[in-house]
């Protein structure tokens, strides 16, 4: 059975061979219904290139367009989104759940 980590790291390594700057987001908290459990993974590179899931797509978009930033300015966020949360809605998060991601660059 394959992880997260099975898939994702390999990229990881890879890119970071290859001198690219990578951000690593990771599900921390749920609550209700979520479609992805904690502890799931999404890595992104500085060309914003991804491997991995945090919603199965619900907020994937949101995901990479921080991690970019995070890459740049070196600033760990914490994101939360939710159905009651203006911004769900507009990536798309309408599962009934909330999700909190935590997402950090990969020294």
């Amino acid at each position: 059975m394959s992880t997260d980590a099975d898939e994702i790291f390999p990229h990881i390594e890879r890119w970071r061979s290859d001198g690219r700057g990578v951000a690593l987001a990771t599900v921390v908290q749920t609550w209700g219904s979520s479609p992805r459990a904690e502890g799931s993974h999404l890595a992104v590179n500085d060309r914003g290139e991804f491997v991995g899931s945090v919603s199965g797509g619900c907020i994937e978009g949101a995901v990479v367009t921080e991690a970019v930033s995070v890459i740049a300015d070196g600033k760990p966020r914490t994101l939360e989104f939710g159905v009651s949360d203006e911004q769900a809605w507009e990536v798309g998060l309408a599962c009934g759940g909330k999700v909190r991601v935590f997402v950090e660059r990969l020294e």
